[in-house]
C-alpha cells in the first residue's frame, strides 16, 4: 500500500477554514477573542496573500473538484452572537470578506439578549458577503441524542431558517464539532451537503465532506505567533482512518489506524490521552500507514488526534480529529 508520492510532498495547497464565536466578551476566553487581535489576524492573513472564500466557491473546490492552484482561507462564525454583530460584522463589511454564520434557532426565536435578532441575521443574508449555515435547534449534544431527537431539532431548525429567511441552508455546523455516524447520516439525508467540525486540519479536495476540519480560535489559540503557524498548514490526505465512529462507548482507548496518500515518514502525533496533551506513540505498518497506540483513556467528553508533519516546501501538513466520549 505505499504511496507513489515523495515524501514530504504537498500535492494540493487546501483550504485553511478558521471557526470564531464570541467577540471582545472577554469573560468567555475560551470561546472568545479580542477584538484588536481578530484586527491583526485580518492584517496577517491580507498580508500574507491568501485569498479568502466564500460558500460558493468553497462548494466548487470541494464538491465540484474545480482546479486551483494557491491555499485558501474560509472564516468560519458559529453561535451567531450578538457580539459578532456589533465587534466583527463592521469590519467584515469594511473589508470586504466573506464568511459563513452558523445560526442556532432556539436562542434566536427567543430573543436572548447575548444573541443576534432575526432582523440581524437578515441584514447578514441579504449582504454579499455572509452566508448562513445549518447549526441546529437547540444547540444540545447531538451525538447522544436518539435518532428521532436530532431529525426533530434539525429539522425545527430548517423550518425557522425558511420562515424568517426564506432559505434553506446547505452547509452544517456540528454543535461542539461533535458527530456520530448516525447523526452525519442524519444531516446527509436532511439535505445538506456538507458539515463541519471543530477538529483541526486543513481541507483538501478528497476530505470528507461530513467531517471537514476546521482551525478553533479563541484566546489561547488565537496567540499571533499561532496564527502565523496555522496559515502556515498544508494538508495530510489519508486513504483511511480508523475508527470511522468517532463516538466512543466500549472502545476506548480507540484503535487507531491512519493510511495517507504519502509517504509520512517522521510524522509526530500527539493526543489529550489521559486528559492531558502529549506525544504519542506510533508504529509504522508502511511508510504511508501509521498505527497511533493509546495508553490512556480518553477523558469525557473529547478525545483529540493531531498528527503534524514538516513538508518540502516549509508549511506543515496537518491532520486532527476529534471523538466523543461517553461518560
Amino acid at each position: 500500500m505505499q504511496s507513489n508520492l515523495i515524501a514530504n510532498e504537498v500535492s494540493e495547497k487546501g483550504i485553511i477554514a478558521l471557526m470564531y464565536h464570541r467577540f471582545e466578551e472577554n469573560k468567555y476566553p475560551s470561546t472568545n477573542i479580542r477584538i484588536n487581535d481578530f484586527i491583526k489576524h485580518i492584517e496577517l492573513m491580507k498580508n500574507s496573500n491568501i485569498e479568502f472564500i466564500d460558500e460558493k466557491t468553497l462548494k466548487e473546490i470541494i464538491l465540484k473538484k474545480k482546479n486551483y492552484s494557491e491555499k485558501k482561507i474560509l472564516l468560519t462564525i458559529d453561535d451567531a452572537f450578538l457580539s459578532f454583530y456589533k465587534n466583527a460584522w463592521p469590519i467584515l463589511q469594511k473589508e470586504k470578506i466573506p464568511f459563513i454564520l452558523f445560526v442556532n434557532t432556539r436562542e434566536i426565536n427567543n430573543r436572548h439578549p447575548n444573541y443576534m435578532s432575526w432582523d440581524q441575521i437578515r441584514e447578514i443574508h441579504q449582504s454579499n458577503l455572509g452566508i448562513i449555515g445549518g447549526h441546529s435547534f437547540s444547540h444540545e449534544y447531538l451525538a447522544f441524542a436518539t435518532e428521532d431527537e436530532v431529525i426533530k431539532d434539525i429539522n425545527k431548525s430548517i423550518e425557522d431558517y425558511k420562515r424568517e429567511l426564506n432559505f434553506n441552508p446547505e452547509i452544517f455546523s456540528y454543535p461542539f464539532g461533535e458527530y456520530s455516524l448516525e447523526v452525519k447520516n442524519i444531516v446527509k439525508k436532511l439535505g445538506y451537503v456538507m458539515a463541519f467540525g471543530q477538529h483541526s486540519g486543513v481541507i483538501h479536495q478528497r476530505s470528507d465532506i461530513f467531517e471537514l476540519p476546521r482551525f478553533p480560535i479563541n484566546e489561547s489559540y488565537g496567540t499571533l505567533d499561532r496564527f502565523s503557524f496555522l496559515l502556515n498548514t498544508s494538508p495530510l490526505p489519508y486513504k483511511f482512518f480508523k475508527p470511522d465512529e468517532k463516538l466512543l462507548k466500549t472502545n476506548n482507548p480507540p484503535n487507531i489506524e491512519i493510511e495517507f496518500e504519502q509517504n509520512v515518514r517522521n510524522i509526530n502525533c500527539f493526543t489529550n490521552e489521559g486528559g492531558s496533551w502529549k506525544k504519542s506513540e506510533i508504529t509504522y505498518l508502511d511508510n504511508n500507514w501509521i498505527r497511533v497506540l493509546l495508553k490512556e483513556k480518553y477523558q469525557p467528553r473529547r478525545g483529540k488526534i493531531n498528527c503534524t508533519l514538516k513538508m518540502k516546501d516549509g508549511s506543515w501538513g496537518w491532520l486532527g480529529k476529534q471523538f466523543i466520549v461517553s461518560d
